[in-house]
């Protein structure tokens, strides 16, 4: 099993950035494909990025690309998601979730979730 926690979040201006981790605990988090998702009030639960258990795949929502970059230190059990050029439309509750098997873009496709951390983004 994996616990993951994230951190990071907060109210930034539109055009700002933030940077979010998503702490893992266990010696098996190298094993684990990572995922973030967000959740904005009333609406569903939206994939934004993934990165491979060893860090050289990724993969981004077509709203986040070019502007979000996910990555991964394994010696540090630590996922991090680089937030550049945020928009108001980004203000959403961010979760970072761990997959045992090869996930795609949907929550179920993923095992452990972190509680999640606020982004708000002012215009």
């Amino acid at each position: 099993q994996v616990q993951l926690a994230e951190s990071g979040g907060g109210l930034v201006q539109a055009g700002g950035s933030l940077r979010l981790s998503c702490a893992a605990s266990g010696r098996t988090f190298s094993r684990y494909a990572i995922g973030w998702f967000r959740q904005a009030p009333g609406k569903e639960r939206e994939f934004v990025a993934v990165i491979s258990a060893s860090g050289g795949n990724t993969d981004y929502a077509d709203s986040v690309k070019g502007r979000f970059t996910i990555s991964r230190d394994n010696a540090k059990n630590t996922v991090y998601l680089q937030m550049n050029s945020l928009k108001p439309e980004d203000t959403a509750v961010y979760y970072c979730a761990a997959a045992t098997r090869l996930p795609g873009t949907y929550a179920h496709d993923y095992d452990y979730w972190g509680q999640g951390t606020q982004v708000t983004v002012s215009s």
